[in-house]
C-alpha cells in the first residue's frame, strides 16, 4: 500500500468500504424520507377527502349492502334535478365567459404595459379572489337591492346579478394566468406581422392570441371550476329561483333530511368538476410546454402604456375597459358596502359596529359577532398549518423530474389527486364529513380539529399551486451536482431546495389562512351553533328580520373583507418582493 492510499481513506479499502456504508445508509435515508412525504399527504387526503366522498357514492347506489340504483335514477329523474343542473351550468358558462372577455384586456394592460402604480393595481386586482364568498354576496346584495345606489335596475335576486358576482370573484383569475404568459412573450413577432403590413388587431388575432391560447383555456376552465361550486354567492344572491347543484344538496340535507337525494346531486356535481379538472390539468401542460418554448424564466421589456399608436386606437380601448372594470365591477360593491356598513336606521354612525358585540335584534345569533371572529381566528390558524405542512409535501415531491417514465406518471397521478378538492364543493366535503367521522375509529364529532381539517382540505390545492412554481423554477442540475459531491438527499433538500421554498411560504400561509378564514360551504354543515365561525354568522344575520341584524351582517362582512384582503396584501407584498407567483 503507497503513501497515496494510506492519506486518501476513499482509496483505502476500510475507508472506502466506510464511505460506501455512509452513502447506501443516505441514500436509505433519502428513499424513507420521500415515502414519508408521499404517504402523509396520501393518508391525510385519503381519509379526509377520499373517504367522504367515496361514502357519498355508496349513499347514491348502495343500499343495506347491495348495489341500488333506484335512488339514482329517482332523484336524476325529477325535473327540479335537472333545472338545477341547468343552472349550474349556465351560471358556470356565463361566468366563465365575461370573465374572459373582460380578463384579456386586463392581462395586457397590468403585464404586458408598464406605468406608474401597476404592481398595486395587480395586487388589487388579486383581492376579490380571496374574499369569502359570503363577503361577495353581501357586497352585490347591498349594491342592487332596491335601497342601493343601483336599485333603479331591478337586478336583485337576477341571473345577471349572479353573474357579476362570479365575474367579480374569478376576474383576477384570468388577469393573472394569461398576464403571466403574456409577460413572456417576445413582442418581436407581433412587430413583424405590423411591419409586413398587418394592423394592430389582425397582428393580435393571428400572432398573438394563439400564443396565448393554453393560458385562456386553464383560465376559463378554472374559472369554470369556480363558478360552479360557488355555494356563499348563490346562496345569498340566488336563493331558490337560481339555485345550483350546491345550494340544493344544502337544501335537501338541512331541509328536507334526504341523504341520498344529496348524494346522488353530489355525485353528479362530481362528475361536471372532474370534467373540469381534466381540461384544466390537460391546458396548464400546454400552457407550461409553452412558457419552455417561448424562452427561459427572463422576460421582455414591457411596452410602455400608450395613448395612442399610428393608424389605432393604440391603448385607450384596453385601459379604458380595464378601469371601467376595476371601477364598476370590483371597487364599486366593496365601496357601497363599507358606505353601507354606517348606515343605521337613526341615521349615519357607528352604530352597527357597536352592535358587534350583542347577539343582534331579537338574540338572532347565540354568541357575538367578535366571539365568533376569535372562533374564525382559531381554526384558520390550525387549518392553515395543517394545510401548509400537507401542501408542501406535495409540492416537493411533485416537483420532481425522475427519469422512469412510471415514475413521472405516479407525480402527475399524485399532481391531480391533489387537485381535485379544489374543484369538488366544499359543501359536499362537510356532508361527507357529517357521515363518516361520527363513529369510531374516526368520531370528530367533538373534536376542535372537526372544522379545520374540514378547511385545510380544501386549502391544500392553493398551497400546492402556489409552492410549486417556484421549485419547479429549480435548475435540475443544481440537485445533480450537489448529489455528485456527496450531499445526502436531505442536504439536497436543505441548501438547493429550501432557500426556494421559503421564498414561497409566506404567499402560501396568505392564501392558505384567507380561504380557511373565508370558508363557508363545509363550515356551515360542521360548525356548533354555540361555536360559529364568522362566515356563518353572517348568512344568519341575513337570514334574520329586522334592520338591525341586517346591518350588523353589513358591518360583519366589512370586518371579514378588512381582515381577509390585510392578509393578502401582505402576501402580495411578499410575492412582488421575491419575485413569486401562484399557478392557477
Amino acid at each position: 500500500m503507497n503513501a497515496d492510499s494510506v492519506q486518501n481513506p476513499l482509496l483505502d479499502g476500510r475507508g472506502g468500504g466506510k464511505a460506501r456504508a455512509r452513502g447506501a445508509t443516505g441514500h436509505a435515508l433519502g428513499i424513507a424520507g420521500w415515502g414519508v412525504a408521499v404517504l402523509v399527504p396520501l393518508t391525510f387526503l385519503g381519509v379526509f377527502f377520499a373517504w367522504p366522498t367515496a361514502a357519498l357514492v355508496a349513499r347514491g347506489f348502495v343500499t343495506d349492502g347491495a348495489l341500488d340504483l333506484s335512488g339514482f335514477a329517482e332523484v336524476l329523474g325529477r325535473p327540479r334535478t335537472w333545472r338545477f343542473v341547468g343552472l349550474t351550468l349556465l351560471q358556470a358558462s356565463l361566468g366563465t365567459l365575461v370573465a374572459v372577455l373582460l380578463g384579456i384586456p386586463g392581462a395586457y394592460v397590468l403585464y404586458r404595459c408598464t406605468f406608474r402604480g401597476r404592481l398595486l393595481l395587480r395586487g388589487l386586482v388579486t383581492v376579490p379572489f380571496v374574499l369569502p364568498t359570503v363577503v361577495v354576496g353581501v357586497a352585490f346584495r347591498a349594491l342592487l337591492a332596491s335601497s342601493g345606489p343601483l336599485g333603479f335596475l331591478e337586478l336583485d335576486g337576477s341571473l345577471a346579478a349572479i353573474v357579476a358576482a362570479l365575474v367579480f370573484f374569478n376576474y383576477s383569475v384570468v388577469v393573472r394566468t394569461v398576464g403571466g404568459m403574456w409577460e413572456r412573450l417576445d413582442p418581436r413577432a407581433e412587430e413583424a406581422a405590423r411591419a409586413l403590413g398587418a394592423s394592430p388587431w389582425r397582428a393580435f388575432a393571428s400572432v398573438t392570441l394563439p400564443m396565448l391560447t393554453p393560458a385562456i383555456a386553464s383560465a376559463a376552465s378554472i374559472v369554470f371550476l369556480f363558478c360552479a361550486t360557488s355555494f356563499g354567492v348563490v346562496l345569498i344572491l340566488g336563493g331558490s329561483r337560481y339555485g345550483t347543484i350546491e345550494t340544493e344538496i344544502w337544501t335537501q340535507t338541512t331541509q328536507f333530511l334526504d341523504l341520498r337525494a344529496a348524494a346522488v346531486l353530489s355525485i353528479a356535481q362530481l362528475v361536471v368538476i372532474v370534467l373540469a379538472l381534466s381540461v384544466s390539468g390537460y391546458t396548464r401542460g400546454r400552457r407550461e410546454r409553452a412558457l419552455h418554448l417561448t424562452g427561459s424564466t427572463a422576460r421582455p421589456r414591457p411596452l410602455r402604456l400608450r395613448p395612442t399608436r399610428a393608424g389605432g386606437w393604440g391603448d385607450i380601448l384596453p385601459a379604458a375597459l380595464t378601469a371601467v372594470v376595476g371601477i364598476g365591477l370590483l371597487a364599486l360593491p366593496l365601496v357601497n358596502l363599507l358606505l353601507a356598513s354606517f348606515r343605521t336606521p337613526q341615521g349615519w354612525g357607528f352604530g352597527n359596529y357597536v352592535a358587534l358585540g350583542t347577539t343582534g335584534g331579537a338574540n338572532a345569533l347565540s354568541v357575538t359577532v367578535w366571539e365568533a371572529l376569535g372562533t374564525s381566528l382559531r381554526t384558520a390558524v390550525d387549518a392553515t398549518v395543517i394545510a401548509v405542512v400537507v401542501g408542501t409535501l406535495v409540492a416537493l415531491v411533485v416537483s420532481r423530474r425522475p427519469r422512469s417514465r412510471t415514475a413521472r406518471r405516479a407525480i402527475g397521478l399524485l399532481d391531480a389527486a391533489v387537485m381535485l378538492p379544489l374543484g369538488v364543493s366544499a359543501v359536499t366535503v362537510g356532508f361527507g364529513f357529517l357521515i363518516t367521522l361520527n363513529r369510531p375509529p374516526l368520531d370528530l364529532r367533538s373534536s376542535l380539529l372537526l372544522i379545520p381539517i374540514a378547511q385545510a382540505v380544501v386549502a391544500i390545492p392553493l398551497v400546492v399551486r402556489t409552492v410549486l412554481p417556484v421549485l419547479r423554477a429549480i435548475d435540475p442540475r443544481l440537485r445533480e451536482a450537489a448529489a455528485v459531491l456527496g450531499a445526502t438527499p436531505g442536504r439536497v433538500l436543505a441548501h438547493v431546495d429550501g432557500p426556494f421554498l421559503v421564498r414561497s411560504l409566506g404567499l402560501a400561509v396568505g392564501f392558505a389562512f384567507a380561504v380557511s378564514l373565508g370558508e363557508f360551504g363545509a363550515t356551515a354543515f360542521l360548525a356548533r351553533p354555540d361555536q360559529p365561525t364568522l362566515p356563518v354568522v353572517v348568512v344568519r344575520l341575513l337570514g334574520r328580520p329586522g334592520a338591525e341584524n341586517y346591518g350588523m351582517a353589513l358591518a360583519a362582512a366589512v370586518v371579514l373583507a378588512l381582515l381577509t384582503a390585510s392578509i393578502m396584501a401582505l402576501a402580495e407584498r411578499l410575492r412582488s418582493a421575491r419575485g413569486i407567483g401562484a399557478e392557477w
